[in-house]
């Protein structure tokens, strides 16, 4: 992203469950493979704590348009539908507008 761009931020927080772990990595893997091809999508960051197991994973995409477009891919909703029966013990989505940006260096 380019400092003087504004874009929307999904922002999702969650907490793994301690199994399916190997089934949960070919997931994530696909969707981030997914999200790449998305029109609108400029990039995203993913963490997750191995202890607590809390995460948190940014998306950035050019417009809300491009953000519902994404929460509508087939794949996607299937991932949604594991994540609240098995991959997740809880999360959060927030959607944010992204006024300015800055990068160093």
């Amino acid at each position: 992203m380019d400092t003087k761009d504004s874009c929307v931020a999904v922002i999702f927080t969650s907490t793994r469950t301690d199994s399916n772990v190997e089934d949960y990595a070919i997931m994530a893997a696909r969707m981030d493979e997914l999200v790449r091809l998305q029109p609108g999508y400029l990039e995203h960051v993913s963490v997750r704590d191995p202890v607590t197991r809390e995460g948190i994973t940014v998306a950035y995409f050019t417009d809300e348009e491009s953000v519902a477009a994404w929460r509508a891919v087939s794949e996607h909703t299937l991932a949604q539908q594991l994540g609240r029966s098995t991959f997740y013990s809880q999360y959060a989505v927030q959607v944010s507008h992204v006024l300015r940006s800055y990068r160093f260096p």
